[in-house]
C-alpha cells in the first residue's frame, strides 16, 4: 500500500519506472547542475519537470560496488561486492526481483558489470565487462552477439525495442550506459564539438595536495603525468575495429586537433594540453548520453506513456574533472563521491534536494514507487518523504572504499561521513585523517583535522562516523581501529 506521502508527490498504483543509469558522469557536466563546461538540453529536460538531488553520493565510489549497492539496497560489506574484482551474488534480494514478484516486467540493457549473469529481470542484453565503445558484444540469455555501431546509440535502440514490445503489466527498465567511462572514445559526429572552445579550468587543478592525506600526492590519476597521450586522450590513436569510411571520418575529424594538442604540448604546459584534450572527449561522450536521454523522452511523450512512467537520471559516481589535477573517481572527495540523481515524476514538478541521499536509497524509494514494501535487510530509506518537501536536516551519507592495490590508481582505502556542514574520513591503512568544512571550502583544500579549535567538531564527527559503522553493521575490527587510531593521534 502506497503511503500518504506517494500520494502526496503524485505516484499512481503500479507506475512505469525507467532508469537511465550512466558512467562516471560528474555533476558538473550536467549544465542543470550549474555545468561550466556543457549543455545538456534532454537532461535538463527531467530537471525541468523533476526533482534535482543536489547531494547525493555513492557509498562506494566504484563501478561495480555502487551498482551493487544500487541493486540491493545495502553496503559493499553486506552485498559481498566490495571492489572491481568481485563476483556479484545473483541469489540474494534485489529490487527488480521484487518489482518483478509484484507483476512487472523487468528489464535490464546496457552496462552491467557486476560479472555474474542478471537475475530479477523478465529480459537482459548486457555489456560483457566494461564493454567496448565501437562494435560491442552484448551478452544475452542465448548467447553472445556482435552489434556494430556506438555503444550509447546501441543501448538506445535496444531499449526502445524493448519499451515499445506489447505488454499488459507495468514495466521496469534499468538503462546501462557505458559512457563516458575511460577510455573516452567518442561518436563519430560528436568529434567536432568543442573542438575550438578552449573549456575552463577548474580552481584546482594544479593543487599541490598540502594539508590532503600523504596518499594525495602519490596517487594515480594526475592529467599531466598519467594520462596516455594515444590511449587517454586520442592522440594519433583510431580504434582498431574502425575501417574504411568510418576510419577515414575519424582520422580527418582528429587531424587537426591532434596538431593543436601538440603545438600546446611544445608550448610547455602538459597540464593545460592534457587537460583541454581530456575533456573535449569525456564531454563529447556526455553529449552522446544526453541524445540517448532525449530519444527516450521523446519516445515516452509520442507512445503516450509519459503520463504514467517515472524517470530516474543517475550515475554510478561522480567523477575528477580535472578537480585536484586529477582524473578518475575512488575518492570521497565531492567530485567523485558526489554523483547526479534527477527524478522526474508524474505531477511533473521541478524542486531541489539538498538534504543529503544516498545511492543505497535508491531501491527503497523505486520499490515505494511501486507500492511494495521493501524488506527489512535494505540499508537504505526510501527518499519519498523528501520528495514531498519534507527535507531531512540529519541526513549523512557513509562511504567505504576497498580497492587501494588495484594495481593502477592505487587510491587509499578510507571510510568516510558526511552531514549537512562536515566531512571526515579515515584512511585505515595509513592511519590518517581528514577533516572539512564545506560551506567553507567546498573545494575541500584545507584539512582541519589538526586545527586546535575544530577539537570539538572532530570528536563529534567521529562520534558519528563510529556510531554508522555500529548501526550498519561494519566488521568490528574496523569499529576499533577508528577507536584506537583516535586514541593514538587525535
Amino acid at each position: 500500500m502506497l503511503t500518504s506521502l506517494a500520494l502526496a508527490v503524485a505516484i499512481p498504483v503500479r507506475p512505469n519506472i525507467i532508469m537511465i543509469f550512466s558512467d562516471d558522469h560528474a555533476r558538473r557536466a550536467i549544465s542543470s547542475y550549474k555545468s561550466d563546461l556543457i549543455k545538456t538540453p534532454n537532461i535538463d529536460r527531467i530537471v525541468a519537470q523533476g526533482i534535482r538531488f543536489d547531494r547525493h553520493y555513492t557509498t562506494n565510489p566504484i563501478c561495480g560496488p555502487s551498482r551493487a549497492s544500487l541493486l540491493t539496497g545495502k553496503y559493499s560489506h553486506l552485498n559481498g561486492f566490495r571492489d572491481n574484482s568481485s563476483k556479484f551474488d545473483g541469489s540474494q534480494m534485489t529490487f527488480p526481483k521484487l518489482l518483478r514478484s509484484a507483476g512487472y516486467e523487468t528489464a535490464v540493457i546496457g552496462k552491467w558489470h557486476l560479472e555474474s549473469n542478471p537475475t530479477g529481470f523478465d529480459h537482459w542484453e548486457i555489456l560483457p565487462g566494461q564493454g567496448a565503445y565501437y562494435d560491442p558484444d552484448f551478452l544475452t540469455p542465448s548467447g553472445r552477439q556482435k552489434n556494430v555501431g556506438y555503444v550509447s546509440e546501441i543501448v538506445t535502440d535496444k531499449a526502445l525495442k524493448w519499451l515499445s514490445a506489447p505488454r499488459t503489466k507495468p514495466f521496469f527498465l534499468l538503462l546501462g550506459h557505458k559512457a563516458p567511462h575511460r577510455s573516452w572514445v567518442p561518436n563519430l559526429n560528436k568529434i567536432g564539438i568543442l573542438a575550438n572552445k578552449a573549456l575552463p579550468e577548474p580552481a584546482t587543478l594544479r593543487s599541490t595536495h598540502e594539508t590532503l592525506t600523504s596518499a594525495a600526492k602519490t596517487v594515480h590519476m594526475r592529467v599531466d603525468t598519467h594520462m596516455r597521450p594515444a590511449e587517454d586522450l586520442m592522440v594519433g590513436f583510431v580504434p582498431a575495429v574502425l575501417k574504411g569510411e568510418r576510419e577515414q571520418t575519424w582520422k580527418t575529424a582528429f587531424a587537426p586537433q591532434d596538431q593543436r594538442y601538440r603545438d600546446q604540448v611544445n608550448q610547455g604546459d602538459l597540464m593545460r594540453a592534457n587537460y583541454q584534450r581530456y575533456m573535449q572527449n569525456y564531454l563529447r561522450c556526455v553529449s552522446s548520453v544526453d541524445d540517448s536521454v532525449g530519444q527516450v523522452l521523446d519516445y515516452l511523450e509520442k507512445s503516450g506513456d509519459a503520463k504514467n512512467t517515472i524517470v530516474i537520471y543517475a550515475s554510478d559516481q561522480g567523477f575528477f574533472l580535472g578537480e585536484n589535477g586529477w582524473y578518475d573517481k575512488r575518492w570521497f572527495y565531492e567530485p567523485s563521491s558526489g554523483t547526479p540523481l534527477i527524478i522526474r515524476n508524474l505531477d511533473r514538478k521541478a524542486k531541489i534536494v539538498r538534504s543529503i541521499t544516498s545511492n543505497v536509497d535508491l531501491a527503497p524509494t523505486l520499490l515505494e514507487f511501486a507500492g511494495v514494501h521493501p524488506p527489512s535487510e535494505m540499508q537504505g530509506h526510501s527518499l519519498v518523504p523528501e520528495m514531498a518537501g519534507k527535507p531531512n536536516p540529519a541526513s549523512a551519507a557513509y562511504g567505504h572504499f576497498y580497492e587501494s592495490d588495484d594495481g593502477d590508481h592505487n587510491a587509499p582505502k578510507y571510510v568516510s561521513l558526511v552531514t549537512a556542514r562536515y566531512k571526515v574520513i579515515y584512511y585505515y591503512e595509513l592511519g590518517e585523517w581528514e577533516l572539512f568544512d564545506l560551506p567553507s571550502d567546498p573545494n575541500e583544500q584545507t584539512n582541519l583535522w589538526r586545527k586546535a579549535s575544530m577539537g570539538k567538531v572532530r570528536s563529534e564527527m567521529v562520534r558519528k562516523l563510529i556510531q554508522r559503522a555500529k548501526e550498519l553493521r561494519e566488521p568490528s575490527d574496523l569499529v576499533s581501529s577508528i577507536q584506537q587510531n583516535v586514541r593514538l593521534r587525535g
